[in-house]
């Protein structure tokens, strides 16, 4: 009568795709030329080593690339980690790269895919805890 223990029926999830949302032209050219921008950024700051900007362009540049659901998203924001550690926007949107990649894995019962982004989650995780003991962010 008042169905308090029945289980809601959720619908089903069709695909990753779902998530993904049409780009106008006119935000895929912007994303596109500020992808240009980053890159060229990159190319400069290396020239000088100044690895905190460095780090931070690959961040953008990341950021960018996930916006038009690019698979060189992870590289770039990995890159980014790499040269700095940092629980910023990067951070956050690496985890829930790598969250959606294990999701994917899981789906398609591909168990090697489910470890490796686990132990990236894992990383993740360490990264967090380290720079919270340090006080950095």
């Amino acid at each position: 009568m008042f169905n308090f223990f029945k289980k809601k029926k959720e619908p089903k999830e069709q695909s990753s795709d779902k998530k993904e949302t049409a780009l106008s032209e006119e935000e895929q050219t912007k994303i596109d030329q500020t992808i240009d921008e980053k890159k060229t950024a990159i190319a400069k700051a290396e020239d000088i080593e100044d690895q905190d900007k460095l780090a931070k362009l690959y961040e953008e540049l990341g950021l960018a690339y996930s916006q038009k659901n690019d698979e060189e998203a992870i590289p770039a924001l990995e890159k980014s980690l790499e040269l700095k550690l940092s629980m910023g926007d990067g951070y956050k949107k690496l985890m829930s790269l790598y969250n959606e990649k294990r999701k994917e894995a899981a789906r398609k019962g591909d168990d090697a895919g489910i470890d490796k982004y686990m132990n990236k989650m894992d990383e993740m995780r360490s990264v967090a805890k380290k720079l919270t003991i340090s006080g950095d962010k």
